[in-house]
């Protein structure tokens, strides 16, 4: 057996401690989670909802390659996880192997059909189920069922998303093979080939901009909206003439595309359908820019179009060209499903358990055993069957839990902690593409030398190429959506990561830089479709870039200049 070739370990000190379960754990490379909880994370979300665990250690087991399990351990108060290795006897390896490299292809030529004949209705049905509960009449012990019931539900959910998730990567994987092999290396071609100007997103941004152009066929109703924020625009809508209409319009919108909150992987962030301000901010941004969907959708179709075009045009071997076509077709079929099971599964599932821990909420309110209906989130799965029908105190649970959050929040996370060898650097393929491994740890590094150093930083960030194309401009930080009408046409947004929610902003940015993500992140990919330069896993670019910093970006080379 080969020696296992060991980068760096790193097990805490005083200023990050941890508490290990076990000296397995020690290991396993385990790294933070800010491409889906960037926060610290809650009590409840952690010790059930989690997009880890039982559904990953299925998709492990139920494709034999990759991985056997991964679990995730709170440190500091943030969520890290950790992929152990597989644990296939050595003399069956091969025949694995064999048995994924048989099976793929069928996963990617049939998937689309029953995801859209089978488990899109599926999905619609566990989400509407969830909530349908009688929280006000029903008790505690009927409720607990009902939650019980919706674990398994969403437990489901996520064995579909990973089953679409390996399909995807099937297809993926195999037109960039034949890309390589029939056109030439991955370029920004291939990058324009596979985006996708075909989904939920942009469906949510036509239904957006159309009410937009209602509101500015009316020069009364434009300004209105043009004169008063969202929240006074809420209040007072129904009041302006025409209003009620519209306001009708805003509210179906709402329920077809609000289910959805700030950050979509957790339960405690409120949803789009409780408070619908960021849908006002986006309609009211449209009017302000005059927002022009038609061309920006005709703008995606055009480049994907013409870059399929060049590649065809570069096959110079013809015994090629039919694989090369039928790869990319299915492909393309496929690229719906990264925002698409975004918007059924993250975005729904999550947000449908919500609404269902709020009515439970609800009723531990009404029994005065707890004193809001958002404390639920403050208390683990267990402290919550604990307390739900004895008198076991869930209400000192819950100070004990805002507070331990509002410590963690003040103390920035390590990007990784325990043992970084070579299989978890540079061969497990998901902290690769989604988080820009190994880029980050190397940087990471770099990072802490300089600190302990005192050094100062040069004025050039580097990351991961998202998207091509070179842009300067005025960086803008959001460090949430909250603050997207703070983005000023032709902005470059500097954040931490983006998410579903984040669509909205793109129609107004004209470049974007994150600290985190790798190739095939949500920033990256929707960059791409939108066709602005995008620069992804800089680690620290929130933290390097200011408001108001004259910057350069650089979508080729991955490299961000602060000019100014």
């Amino acid at each position: 057996m080969a020696e296992r070739k060991i980068y760096a370990t790193f097990f805490g000190d005083e200023k990050h401690p941890v508490h290990w379960e076990s000296e397995e754990e020690k290991q396993l490379m385990w790294w933070y989670d800010d491409l889906h909880c960037p926060n610290p994370i809650s009590p409840m979300y952690f010790s059930c909802g989690g997009w880890w665990g039982p559904t990953c250690k299925y998709f492990y087991k139920r494709f034999g390659v990759g991985g056997y399990d991964w679990p995730a351990k709170k440190i500091g108060g943030y969520v890290y996880t950790a992929v152990v290795p597989p644990k296939t006897p050595a003399d069956q390896v091969d025949g694995m192997n064999a048995y994924y490299n048989a099976v793929m292809p069928i996963y990617a030529e049939t998937f689309i059909d029953q995801w859209e004949k089978e488990y899109v209705p599926e999905l619609v049905a566990i989400a509407d189920k969830m909530v349908d509960f009688d929280f006000e009449h029903k008790t505690i012990p009927e409720a607990m069922i009902h939650l019980e019931d919706c674990l398994d539900m969403q437990e489901r959910a996520f064995r579909i998303h990973w089953i679409l998730n390996f399909a995807q990567a099937q297809a993926s994987g195999e037109f960039q093979a034949i890309y390589q092999k029939a056109v030439g290396p991955i370029d920004e071609d291939y990058s324009l080939i596979t985006v996708s100007p075909d989904d939920r997103n942009w469906e949510s941004l036509r239904d957006a901009w159309q009410i937009k152009q209602e509101i500015c066929a009316d020069p009364a109703m434009k300004a209105f909206w043009m004169e008063h924020d969202a929240a006074a625009i809420q209040q007072k809508l129904a009041d302006v003439p025409g209003g009620k209409a519209l306001l009708e319009k805003i509210q179906a919108y709402t329920q077809e595309y609000g289910w959805k909150p700030l950050w979509t992987h957790e339960y405690i962030y409120k949803l789009w359908i409780e408070d619908p301000t960021p849908i006002y901010e986006a309609i009211k941004g449209y009017v302000e820019t005059d927002y022009d969907y038609p061309s920006q959708i005709e703008a995606c179709h055009k480049s994907q179009n013409d870059a399929i075009a060049r590649a065809r045009a570069r096959i110079t071997d013809e015994s090629l060209r039919d694989e090369f076509e039928k790869k990319m077709a299915i492909n393309m079929k496929m690229l719906p499903l990264t925002p698409n099971h975004h918007f059924f599964i993250d975005q729904s599932i999550y947000a449908h358990m919500r609404i269902m821990f709020l009515g439970i909420g609800d009723m531990l309110v009404r029994a005065g055993k707890l004193d809001d209906r958002e404390d639920i989130f403050m208390v683990t799965y267990d402290e919550l069957r604990a307390g739900a029908c004895s008198d076991y105190d869930l209400k000192s649970k819950v100070v004990q839990a805002r507070a331990e959050m509002a410590e963690a929040a003040k103390h920035p996370p390590r990007y990784w902690y325990g043992t970084v060898d070579e299989w978890s650097l540079h061969e497990e393929i998901y902290k690769q593409i989604l988080w820009g491994y190994p880029d980050v740890f190397y940087k990471s590094l770099e990072m802490e030398k300089a600190e302990a150093e005192g050094s100062g930083e040069d004025r050039i960030l580097k990351g991961v190429p998202g998207s091509a194309g070179i842009v300067e401009g005025t960086a803008r930080v959001v460090s949430n959506p909250k603050e997207f009408d703070q983005l000023q046409k032709g902005d470059i947004m500097i954040c931490r990561m983006t998410n579903p929610g984040w669509i909205i902003s793109f129609s107004k940015i004209s470049g974007l830089v994150t600290d985190t993500g790798g190739a095939l992140s949500h920033p990256a990919v929707v960059s791409r479709e939108f066709g602005i330069p995008c620069v992804v896993g800089t680690v620290n670019a929130t933290q390097r870039i200011r408001t108001g910093d004259h910057i350069r970006v650089d979508g080729d080379s991955g490299q961000v200049e602060i000019l100014s």
